[in-house]
C-alpha cells in the first residue's frame, strides 16, 4: 500500500510522536510505501498567532499541499495522526477530493475538548461531552490558559460539527481503547466508524530481571500525569523506596524542588529511549498516576513488554488496563494514602510482585506486540477501502 501520513508535532515530544514514527516504521519494513506530511509547532512563532488561529479552523495552504500530494501520486490511504494546530480538518476535504479514504487515530479529545484532556482544576471534567457548542472551554480559558486561544480551539470544534466534518469526511476512526471510543460515541461520532486498535512496542526490548530497589515514573510533567500525588506519596513513604522521575514538562520546577526535600527522590529529565527501557526492566514497578481519561498510557505497555508491573490510578482506560493483582495495583485517583498503601503492600509480597513480572510480560505478548498490530492496522485500511468503494 501507500500511505500518506499527516501529522503536526508538538513542542514537547510525548507518546503520540513516539507511537505514529514507530507505525510507519513499521508500516515501511513491512513492504509499504509511507510518505509524510508533516508540520511542527516551532512554526507557530515564525507565521504568528493571527495567522496561526486562521490555521488551526481552516489551513488553505495544508489543504493545497495534501491536494498536490495526492494529484501528483496514487494513494490507498490518507492516516491523519494529528492536525492540530496547524495543519486543520482541512486535509480532510482535500482528501475526499481526490477520492482518498481517510483514517484517523484518536490519540486525544481535541474533537471534543478545548484542552484534549477532559481535565480542570486538577480533576476530570466533561463540561464539554456532547455540547453542541463546548461554551464552558471558552469561559474557563481551558486551552493555554487563555480565553482567546480556547475560543479559537472552540470555534474550529463548532464550525466542524456544523459543516459534519467529523461524520462525512472521515472513513474511520482509531480508538486505542474500548473506554476511548465510548468516549466518542457519547460525544456523538458514528460508532460503526470508530474501530479499536491499541499501540505497540516495537522492537521487543525483552523481558527486564527487576533488581533494580526503586520505583519509577515516566511521563510530561504537567497537572494532568499526577505529579502532586506522585510527590505526596513519597514524601509519606518517607525513605521506603527511591522514586525515579523521567520527562520533561512545565512542572519541572516543582519536581525540582521536591528533589530537594526528598532525598530519596530523583530526576533523570529525559533520556533515549534504550536507557528508558533499561531503567523501566530493572525497576520494581512502574508508578502511573494520571488523573485524566488517558487514551491509551503508551508508558504502561512499554512496562509489561519489560515485565514491570505498574501501579495505576483506577480510572479510565487505566482500570482496564492494568489487571490489579496480577500486572498491577489500582489505588484512588488523587489519593497518596492510598498510592503509598499500594506501594507498601507490593514492597512486602515480593513473591507476588516477581510473579506480577512474567504476568506483566505475557500481557505484553498477548495484546501489545508489532506483528499483531500490523496486521490490525492492514485490516483497518481494507476496511476505509472498502467503505470507499
Amino acid at each position: 500500500m501507500r500511505i500518506l501520513s499527516i501529522h503536526n508535532r508538538y513542542l514537547i515530544r510525548g507518546g503520540e510522536d513516539e507511537s505514529r514514527e514507530l507505525e510507519e516504521r513499521l508500516l515501511q519494513e513491512k513492504g509499504n510505501q509511507v510518505d509524510i506530511y508533516e508540520e511542527n509547532n516551532n512554526r507557530v512563532a515564525e507565521i504568528g498567532q493571527i495567522k496561526a488561529a486562521i490555521r488551526t479552523v481552516w489551513s488553505t495552504e495544508s489543504y493545497q499541499i495534501v491536494q498536490q500530494k495526492l494529484t501528483e501520486n496514487s494513494y490507498n490511504i490518507v492516516h491523519v495522526q494529528n492536525f492540530f494546530p496547524l495543519i486543520s480538518p482541512s486535509v480532510y476535504y482535500a482528501a475526499n477530493k481526490q477520492g482518498v479514504p481517510v483514517v484517523q487515530t484518536l490519540h486525544n479529545y481535541r474533537l471534543l475538548c478545548a484542552n484534549s484532556y477532559f481535565f480542570r482544576d486538577q480533576k476530570v471534567c466533561e463540561d464539554c461531552l456532547g455540547k453542541i457548542i463546548s461554551w464552558p472551554g471558552v469561559v474557563h480559558g481551558c486551552y493555554r490558559d487563555s480565553k482567546a486561544a480556547s475560543l479559537v480551539v472552540v470555534a474550529m470544534q463548532t464550525l466542524h460539527r456544523a459543516i459534519s466534518t467529523w461524520k462525512k469526511m472521515v472513513n474511520l476512526y482509531i480508538a486505542l481503547t474500548d473506554f476511548t471510543r465510548q468516549k466518542f460515541i457519547q460525544a456523538g461520532l458514528p460508532a460503526e466508524k470508530i474501530v479499536v486498535k491499541p499501540n505497540f512496542v516495537y522492537p521487543d526490548p525483552g523481558m527486564g530481571e527487576g533488581n533494580g530497589n526503586y520505583a519509577l515514573f515516566i511521563g510530561r510533567l504537567s497537572p494532568e500525569k499526577g505529579l502532586d500525588t506522585l510527590l505526596a506519596t513519597w514524601q509519606l513513604l518517607a525513605g521506603k523506596i527511591p522514586l525515579k522521575i523521567i520527562g520533561d514538562g512545565p512542572l519541572s520546577h516543582q519536581v525540582q524542588e521536591a528533589v530537594v526535600k526528598l532525598p530519596n527522590v530523583e530526576w533523570l529529565g529525559r533520556l533515549p529511549i534504550q536507557e528508558v527501557y533499561n531503567l523501566i526492566g530493572e525497576a520494581k514497578f512502574l508508578i502511573f498516576p494520571s488523573q485524566w481519561y488517558e487514551t491509551f498510557g503508551r508508558v504502561a505497555i512499554e512496562a509489561f513488554a519489560k515485565g514491570t508491573p505498574v501501579i495505576a490510578s483506577n480510572l479510565g482506560n487505566m482500570s482496564s488496563l492494568i489487571e490489579s493483582g496480577r500486572t498491577g495495583f489500582h489505588f484512588r485517583p488523587g489519593d497518596p494514602n492510598d498510592l503509598a498503601a499500594q506501594v507498601e503492600y507490593a514492597l512486602t509480597h515480593p513473591e507476588k510482585l516477581r510473579k506480577m513480572r512474567f504476568e506483566a510480560r505475557s500481557e505484553f505478548e498477548a495484546k501489545y506486540t508489532a506483528e499483531q498490530n500490523y496486521h490490525k492496522l492492514m485490516d483497518i485500511y481494507k476496511l476505509a477501502i472498502a467503505s470507499k468503494i
